[in-house]
C-alpha cells in the first residue's frame, strides 16, 4: 500500500527526515507519539530501515518511508542526486511541514523540502560536530571540512523557518559564522528524556565503578578516559571502568584494535553497543564524559536521571549538565590528569555519591523532562492539542 493511501485524515502532516532509522524511535519517539496524539500524520523518512526499525516506527503510529542518503562520507555528486530524489519524494507525500536532524538531513533535507514547496521547514542542531571542535592540532582535512560544512549549513539553514539548538555556545558559533540568523534560533534543554523510563537508583559502591557511554570517537575523550583509568588502576586495581559504545564510521573513530588492546590490558570493560543502557548505568558509581564538545549530551542526562554523579568537561554542551561540586565535577578537556584527580575525589569520598546523584536527578526533572521540551517544540511548530 502506498504512503499516500496510508495517510490519515488529519489536519497536519509532517515529514521527519533522519539518516538513521534507529534514532526515530530512540531519540524522537516521545515527540512522534505526541504529534500523532495531537492528530498529525507523521512520515518517518530514513535510508536504513530493516524489519525491526520499520516495525518500531509503525508501532509508534508513524509511517516509515525509505529514501536514499549516505550517513557518512562526502560525495557531492551522490549527495546532490539524493537531494533531488528526496525533493521528488516529498512532492509525492505532500506534507505540510518538514523536521530534520543530523547534519546531512538538516542541510539536504531542508533544501529538498524547499524545492518540494513545503512552507514550514524546521531543523534541529543537536551539536556542532567534530569539524567545529577547536583544536590547535587540526589538520588541513578538518579545516577544509569546516569551511565546506559552514557553507553547506549557511545554504541549508537559510531555508529553515525555525532552528532548534541545544546550547547557547552552539547558537553563538552558528550566528557568528553566519550559518543561521539569530532570530531563527530557539534554544532547548536538550532533546529530553522520559523520566519514568530512567528511574533513580542508588549509586553502586562495591566495586566502585566508572562508566562512559558514547560513540567511540576521539573527541568524546575516549583516550583521556583510558589514560585516567590506567593511572587509577595502578593504585586501585579493584576499580571498574566500563566503556559502552560502538566503533563509528566518523573519521574520528577510535580503532577497534586499540579498544581490544585496552580490554586485554585489563584497563576497561567493553560490552560494545547495547540495546538498554539502564542496566549498565545501574552498575555504575559515577558517569564520565570527557568530551571536547557536545550539543547537550543525552547520555549524561540519562545518568543524571538515574541518580549518578557526573564528571565531565568544561566545554559547550557538557557544562550545561553540571553544577560543579553539586552533582559532580567539571574538568578541563584533553586532560587525563585532571580527570583522574576528579575520579580519585569520589573514590576517597564515597559518601558524596548519593547526595550528588540526588542533585543530578532534581536537575534532570527541572530541565530535561521530554514532555516539557516537546511542548516547546510543538508550540513553535504551531501543532496544538486536539
Amino acid at each position: 500500500m502506498s504512503a499516500k493511501k496510508n495517510k490519515k485524515n488529519s489536519s497536519f502532516c509532517l515529514a521527519m527526515i533522519s539518516n538513521q532509522a534507529f534514532s526515530i524511535t530512540n531519540f524522537r519517539g516521545p515527540l512522534v507519539a505526541e504529534m500523532i496524539k495531537r492528530g498529525c500524520t507523521v512520515y518517518a523518512l530514513a535510508p536504513d530501515y530493516d524489519d525491526g526499525s520499520r516495525a518500531a516506527v509503525t508501532a509508534l503510529g508513524a509511517i516509515p518511508v525509505d529514501y536514499s542518503m549516505s550517513r557518512a562520507g562526502m560525495n557531492p555528486v551522490r549527495d546532490v542526486m539524493d537531494l533531488f530524489k528526496l525533493a521528488l519524494l516529498l512532492c509525492k507525500l505532500k506534507p505540510d511541514a518538514s523536521f530534520t536532524y543530523f547534519i546531512k538531513p538538516v542541510i539536504y533535507g531542508t533544501l529538498a523540502a524547499r524545492l518540494a514547496g513545503i512552507s514550514k521547514r524546521y531543523a534541529m542542531i543537536e551539536g556542532a560536530g567534530y569539524v567545529f571542535i577547536e583544536d590547535a592540532a587540526s589538520n588541513w582535512r578538518r579545516k577544509l571540512l569546516r569551511i565546506f560544512a559552514t557553507g553547506l549549513y549557511r545554504l541549508g539553514l537559510s531555508q529553515a523557518n525555525r532552528v532548534f539548538m541545544l546550547n547557547a555556545d552552539d547558537k553563538e558559533l552558528f550566528v557568528s559564522e553566519k550559518m543561521v540568523r539569530a532570530e531563527k534560533v530557539q534554544l532547548l534543554n536538550g532533546i529530553g528524556l522520559d523520566l519514568n523510563h530512567y528511574r533513580m537508583t542508588a549509586p553502586a559502591s562495591q566495586p566502585f565503578t566508572f562508566i562512559l557511554v558514547a560513540r567511540l570517537l576521539r573527541e568524546k575523550g575516549i583516550y583521556e578516559y583510558v589514560e585516567a583509568a590506567r593511572r587509577i588502576k595502578a593504585a586501585h586495581p579493584g576499580i571498574r571502568f566500563i566503556l559502552l559504545g560502538s566503533i563509528d564510521l566518523n573519521p574520528g573513530s577510535v580503532d577497534e584494535a586499540a579498544v581490544r588492546a585496552w580490554v586485554a590490558e585489563g584497563i576497561i570493560e567493553w560490552p560494545g553497543q547495547v540495546t538498554d543502557v539502564r542496566e549498565w548505568i545501574a552498575q555504575a558509581s559515577v558517569f564520565v564524559l570527557p568530551s571536547y564538545r557536545e550539543g547537550l549530551p543525552r547520555s549524561t542526562q540519562e545518568a543524571m536521571a538515574m541518580g549518578r554523579p557526573v564528571i565531565t568537561t568544561d566545554v559547550p554542551g557538557c557544562r550545561d549538565t553540571i553544577s560543579d561540586g553539586v552533582n559532580g565535577y567539571m574538568v578541563p578537556a584533553r586532560n587525563a590528569a585532571a580527570l583522574s584527580d576528579a575520579m580519585l575525589k569520589l573514590i576517597k569520598h564515597p559518601e558524596l555519591l548519593a547526595p550528588m546523584g540526588e542533585h543530578g536527578r532534581h536537575m534532570a526533572e527541572e530541565k530535561f523532562d521530554v514532555h516539557k521540551i516537546n511542548s516547546v517544540i510543538l508550540q513553535a511548530m504551531d501543532i496544538s492539542q486536539k
